[in-house]
């Protein structure tokens, strides 16, 4: 009997404080109709308590989601964190969210793959369930994007904003779950898309802090154009491989980054608009987060056996698509 891994549960967390596209005219020359048109991002969430970390962002999507679903922390097997802003450098996130939510059962690591590091955990996760090995699998993306966005560059500082999501992966013998994945990454991309410095390359110095290179730095002309294809390109490619047309999918669950790539996706998906989900409005790209923010605002319309695309591209680059039959 095949074992697939299915998504259960899914919970979802943003910071209660809002930065809108106002706010940040103040700080940078920009304005709200030239971010809307560019990016269709509206505002942001800022975790702006002191002393909070990726992990609290994680815990606050978590717990209630096991509560919801009647389940004891004790009994997760595995916990897996996509994130590029972990609260240290080591050790991972994922410890740290264990230990806060109290799942003492588990082993725990993290994954970094920027923006395409939620759908790398979820196809990893959901390799461990179907080998028959494990049986409940948390996987989180999460980011606290505004620990490393430099608010006096007007290029990356609007795009950004904190949150969390995460998923819990169960068997399903019913062929429902995690069906297919196209994961890709080219690290040539590196150069466009980085946090230049706080790795072993450039260790934190008076020089590395005085140059600003521990923010994120993007040339948004590249990035954009190598996301604008190769999102697009794996969307197409795992349709393909399991006889999947527009018509057949349900929902496509795009990274969001760009209003602009998200729709050029889409239409070479042949995808009708009330198919895609979108919420980059409301809170721009949250990075590893975008993802599960996906899934756990729009939840309630998904049926059990709906055909969800989930695309995604990163820095690295890092990119991917995954095909998922929804289980409930």
């Amino acid at each position: 009997m095949k074992i697939n891994a299915a998504i259960t549960a899914v919970g979802g967390y943003v910071p209660e404080t809002i930065m809108t596209n106002a706010e940040l005219e103040k700080l940078v020359d920009t304005n709200d109709e030239w971010i809307r048109s560019r990016t269709g991002i509206h505002e942001r969430r800022i975790l702006r308590e002191p002393g909070k970390a990726t992990s609290d962002m994680a815990v606050r999507a978590i717990l209630p989601m096991l509560e919801k679903k009647g389940l004891d922390p004790l009994d997760i097997e595995v916990i897996i964190c996509a994130t590029v802003t972990g609260d240290y450098v080591f050790p991972a996130t994922a410890n740290v969210i264990a230990d806060k939510i109290g799942a003492k059962n588990a082993w725990s690591f993290d994954i970094s793959a920027a923006c395409s590091g939620f759908l790398y955990a979820l196809e990893t996760g959901s390799k461990l369930v179907s080998s028959g090995a494990y049986s409940k699998v948390l996987v989180i993306g999460a980011d606290k994007m505004s620990a490393i966005v430099d608010y006096t560059d007007r290029n990356t500082c609007i795009i950004f904003g904190d949150g969390a999501g995460c998923v819990l992966l169960e068997p399903n013998t019913e062929g429902l779950g995690v069906i297919d994945a196209v994961l890709k990454s080219d690290g040539s991309g590196r150069e466009f898309l980085l946090q230049r410095a706080g790795g072993s390359l450039n260790p934190p110095t008076h020089e590395t802090i005085d140059q600003r290179l521990h923010y994120v730095f993007q040339e948004g002309k590249t990035v954009f154009k190598f996301a604008v294809t190769n999102m697009a390109d794996v969307s197409c490619e795992v349709m393909a491989r399991n006889n999947l047309t527009g018509k057949d999918v349900d929902w496509l669950v795009p990274h969001q980054a760009n209003l602009r790539i998200i729709d050029a996706t889409a239409e070479r998906m042949e995808l009708d608009k009330s198919k895609v989900l979108i919420n980059i409005q409301k809170y721009g790209n949250t990075t590893a987060g975008t993802l599960p923010l996906c899934l756990y605002d729009f939840e309630s319309q998904f049926k059990k056996g709906d055909n969800l695309i989930f695309s995604t591209f990163g820095g690295g680059f890092t990119w991917g698509a995954l095909y998922l039959k929804w289980a409930y």
